[in-house]
């Protein structure tokens, strides 16, 4: 077994630099809108009594659903035992702690009270599945974390496998409590479904693989690295897969949903009549970020530029996915008294209006530099990235190092 020599990202370089400010202004625009909202109220916003979460939350759902899967590439390595991933594992679990920082920053600071936060923590509430997931979060950090430090040290060789057992697990439970935020909303018909749960699980693998593949290619091509057109094709192929299993499992949801009678009315909504999140669903969610993306990484000698392609596709599919489930599922009225007609001077039986301002937009994009810093931050002061991912470098790949390996120089 040839041994895997990993390095640090070259830290304090002009380049280094010029991200790290990019990014630290786009975190202080964040900022600014968090201020803004907070200072001004929520009436600033889109959101209203009837669509409560707005555009952070999408951003925010992505960007954890996207950290369970960023964990993907270390646990096919690690777990499955499929050695071409190996040395790629420490950066999947850096991204995947990255990713759900990023995410949960976006989360508590749209809560409208963040200060309140200390509350939800020391006042647990068994019954409520917010609350679980507040443990499963805080505890994906710690799994993660020890299992990031199994494969970075040496002496912690003996705990490498039962660290990417937990973590494996521990993530999918994540997902799955995630998901069931929506299964277990009765009250919206676009929710309340078992199925919710399998369907961020596709979810998170295909919009985590998406990114982490966006993230390699971008980390290489800096730093001149070489990488395999190989393992590019085969990580594509694989994020094809992952994109098909989404789409399979959308497919289920709405042909259930479609099998019962009291949910035909919000089907047609979104499938038919919903306007923007018709367009986006049919549009973005299917064919730009599904269809498209599985012609482009299934092609014979697929190119780096296409599955760079593909991703970003996944990527923009992903979001608008969440948009159509989170805001569109707000949007439908609620079915107040089943069988009855409602009516009102206070919108019931009325679809939601709901259009995102740019405080909103501007906090979301702020989720996404926030995991982008933590992710160049910890790469730049942790071995992190392998010398070399040319062609022969992966298939012979150990992802211990021995005591006293080098690192290779940049």
């Amino acid at each position: 077994m040839k041994r895997v020599q990993y390095l640090a990202i070259p830290a304090w370089t002009p380049g280094w630099m010029m991200v790290m400010a990019a990014l630290a202004v786009i975190i202080a625009i964040a900022g600014g809108a968090v201020l803004y909202m907070e200072h001004q109220g929520h009436w600033v916003t889109g959101m209203t009594n009837q669509v409560v979460w707005g555009m952070p939350h999408v951003f925010a759902i992505f960007l954890i659903v996207a950290a369970s899967g960023a964990l993907n590439v270390a646990s096919i390595g690690s777990v499955f035992g499929r050695e071409p991933y190996q040395p790629l594992g420490r950066l999947s679990a850096l991204m995947a702690m990255a990713l759900l920082a990023g995410g949960l920053g976006v989360l508590v600071l749209d809560l409208g009270r963040p200060d309140r936060l200390v509350v939800a923590i020391t006042h647990f509430n068994v019954k409520s599945i917010f609350a679980w997931n507040v443990i499963l979060y805080s505890g994906f950090f710690a799994v993660v974390g020890f299992y990031l430090w199994a494969m970075i040290d040496w002496r912690m060789k003996r705990a490498y496998k039962p660290a990417a057992i937990t973590a494996f697990l521990w993530r999918l439970i994540l997902t799955t409590g995630t998901g069931s935020i929506f299964g277990f909303l009765l009250a919206r018909d676009a929710y309340n479904a078992a199925v919710m749960a399998p369907l961020f699980i596709a979810m998170s693998f295909a919009f985590g693989l998406a990114l982490f593949i966006l993230f390699i290619l971008g980390a290489t091509t800096a730093l001149n690295r070489p990488l395999s057109m190989e393992l590019v094709r085969r990580k594509g192929r694989l994020l094809g897969l992952f994109v098909a299993a989404n789409l399979y499992f959308v497919a289920i949801q709405h042909v259930t949903a479609l099998y019962m009678a009291d949910r035909v009315a919000v089907e047609t909504f979104l499938l038919l009549q919903g306007g923007l999140y018709t367009a986006l669903f049919w549009g973005g969610q299917v064919l730009l970020g599904a269809l498209v993306p599985l012609i482009l990484v299934f092609r014979p000698n697929a190119s780096r530029c296409r599955v760079r392609a593909a991703s970003v596709l996944v990527v923009l599919g992903g979001i608008a996915q969440i948009y159509v489930i989170l805001i569109g599922g707000q949007a439908f009225p609620l079915t107040l008294f089943p069988g009855m007609e409602v009516s009102s001077s206070f919108q019931d039986g009325l679809v939601a209006a709901y259009a995102p301002t740019a405080a909103e937009i501007l906090l979301g994009l702020g989720g996404f530099a926030l995991a982008l810093l933590i992710a160049v931050i910890g790469a730049s002061a942790l071995r992190i990235l392998p010398a070399s991912l040319g062609d022969g470098d992966e298939a012979t790949a150990e992802i211990i190092l021995a005591e006293g390996d080098p690192v290779a120089a940049p």
